[in-house]
């Protein structure tokens, strides 16, 4: 199963990647099941708010007709950020699963650690699980953009 979700993830990594994305993919899964995908649009879409993990979040949230993902879980290719770390808790997603650092905006364990923080008020699990073709992607985007 993990093996069939990191390869689906990547696959949404590179779909951002073709349309000169940030290459991030996040899927919502529940008992096992895909249940949404999302992928950066922030440029396609003009808004700075479509990080794949809110793309996925509210597909999933439409899905189940409910703001309510507390039996749910999220992957993501790249470590979120605050917003998205922030969106996760608010959601109530249960866990997250990450496979890249991201060194100078990650939520989670590499700049802050928003979900090790007791004086927030929601509790999300976490697990980085490191995927050398997660963070490639994104090594070889910005090596583009250079």
């Amino acid at each position: 199963m993990q093996k069939n979700i990191v390869k689906k993830l990547i696959e949404e990594a590179k779909k951002a990647y073709k349309k000169d994305e940030v290459p991030v993919g996040a899927l919502i899964v529940r008992n096992g099941e895909i249940i949404s995908k999302g992928h950066n649009q922030r440029i396609t879409k003009n808004n700075a708010l479509y990080h794949a993990e809110i793309v996925a979040i509210e597909k999933a949230c439409k899905k189940l007709k409910s703001w309510r993902l507390d039996d749910c879980e999220i992957w993501v290719s790249l470590e979120p950020c605050v917003m998205c770390a922030g969106a996760i808790m608010q959601s109530r997603i249960k866990k997250v699963y990450f496979l890249a650092q991201d060194e100078k905006g990650g939520a989670v364990i590499s700049k802050y650690r928003l979900f090790d923080d007791n004086k927030l008020p929601f509790k999300v699990d976490y697990e980085y699980i490191p995927v050398k073709e997660a963070s490639d992607i994104l090594k070889r985007f910005f090596k583009e953009k250079r």
